[in-house]
């Protein structure tokens, strides 16, 4: 597991997400495959860093 993921019971249903975001990995691989870009994922969501994208894409991957 990446430090950068966190699965918590009590946030977003105990799915992955980025620390400290509810933005979960599923979110990040869905935008992805529809076409989203890295740099518009960052501009879409500000609070969250290219690191944070990067190890959402490396635990989807991990998982398969």
């Amino acid at each position: 597991a990446h430090s950068m993921i966190t699965v918590t019971p009590t946030v977003m249903l105990g799915k992955p997400v980025i620390a400290g975001t509810r933005i979960t990995v599923k979110h990040i691989l869905r935008e992805m495959a529809a076409g989203t870009t890295l740099d518009e994922l960052l501009e879409m969501h500000p609070h969250i860093t290219r690191e944070g994208i990067l190890a959402a894409l490396d635990d989807a991957a991990g998982a398969v």
